[in-house]
């Protein structure tokens, strides 16, 4: 009998500790729990990303918070996005002079210059979080100097978008295709013309998702036709803009160094947040699976990578394998409730986490991060 007792003890602790679904409990409820349904905590509140999303959920209707929130099927691959960078632990090194390590903070992305090792994702509906929607995004991310990649399905249009970044400001522009290249060609002119220095292909989407929770509210998927994507589109598409095209969704080493067969200038990493295809893997796991079967794709090609990042360790986790910056989406979209401040404020989180975790990881230079600063051995948490 007390066998049994202790074994259901046992389980029941360990499905209480098995990962959240919104934001994990630091704290916020405890100091913010009064706060009634619809209203906003004052932004000086937001100590963490995940702090965005707890104010986002208390505050957005039910429809816009799922939105951004949703992922696909039983949201595995959301889960796994968020548990898998516990699951191997740092090594940190000790008495290293780590005093200048915000000066190795910035980065290079196709040669262009950024202040920042991190970008924003393009995530599509901004406005369900702010009136404003991509003209906060913009505005915050040009004046911190740090890359955002306009969505595809941006609610303002990329000319309104363009118009408010600040002076001198590089971004890039995300885009959907279709069979339509009439259609195809105004989308690269218009990105073009509005002042983006480089393309973004999604191409982890040639088919609708099953996002049920999303679906109970009516706003899944803005993809609802089977696309053909392929290396032969990509090629054409190359030929149809002066700009260089980014692949984002890559997913495996295979597809990786098929990337660089084909010319591609730089990956992104993704899953698409977990939103595509459940039981995909995250893209901590797919930099991994690159490093120990083909690490000379680092050497060979810019890698990016985005999904799960909510902390600085993340970011430095994915940068010790070889990514060159790492992307936030949700953090980001759910810090716009708060405007152009919001934002602001979250890329100010990010940079100081990343800067003072790399600090505490014995890091003197983000640019000289390596493997060696990480236990590849899974620890088994959450396995």
């Amino acid at each position: 009998m007390r066998t049994t007792f202790v074994t259901a003890a046992l389980a029941t602790a360990a499905f209480a500790a098995r990962s959240f679904l919104d934001e994990p409990d630091t704290g916020i409820d405890d100091v913010l729990g009064d706060l009634e349904v619809g209203q906003l905590p004052n932004v000086t509140e937001m100590v963490g990303l995940n702090d965005f999303q707890w104010a986002a959920r208390h505050y957005l209707p039910g429809k816009n918070y799922t939105y951004y929130r949703n992922g696909a099927g039983g949201e595995w691959s959301y889960r796994n996005n968020l548990e898998v960078y516990n699951r191997y632990s740092l090594k940190a090194r000790v008495l290293n002079d780590i005093t200048n390590v915000e000066d190795s903070m910035s980065t290079t992305i196709l040669g262009f210059n950024f202040s920042n090792p991190f970008f924003i994702s393009p995530c599509a509906r901004a406005d369900y979080a702010h009136p404003d929607a991509e003209l906060n995004l913009m505005k915050a991310a040009s004046a911190a100097d740090t890359l955002y990649i306009i969505s595809g399905f941006a609610t303002k249009s990329i000319e309104e978008i363009a118009a408010v970044a600040a002076e001198n400001y590089t971004f890039f522009s995300q885009l959907y295709t279709t069979s339509n290249d009439t259609a195809n060609q105004i989308l690269f002119d218009r990105s073009e013309a509005a002042g983006a220095k480089a393309l973004i292909w999604s191409i982890d989407a040639p088919g609708s998702p099953s996002r049920q929770r999303a679906s109970r509210y009516g706003v899944t998927s803005a993809v609802t036709k089977l696309t053909r994507l392929t290396w032969d589109v990509y090629a054409k598409y190359q030929k149809m803009t002066t700009l260089p095209i980014i692949l984002k969704g890559i997913q495996s080493a295979a597809d990786a160094r098929a990337a660089i067969k084909h010319g591609v200038p730089a990956i992104i990493l993704s899953n698409h947040g977990g939103r595509n295809l459940d039981g995909s893997r995250s893209s901590l796991e797919v930099a991994l699976e690159i490093y120990k079967e083909d690490p000379a794709v680092f050497r060979e090609i810019e890698v990016l990578a985005d999904g799960g990042v909510r902390y600085g360790t993340d970011a430095l986790r994915l940068m010790a394998l070889g990514v060159k910056a790492v992307g936030l989406g949700r953090p980001i979209m759910f810090s716009n409730v708060f405007g152009e401040e919001g934002v602001a404020k979250a890329i100010e989180i990010m940079h100081s986490e990343v800067m003072n975790d790399a600090a505490n990881l014995g890091v003197a230079d983000l640019k000289k991060i390596n493997a060696e600063f990480v236990d590849w051995t899974p620890n088994n948490w959450y396995s």
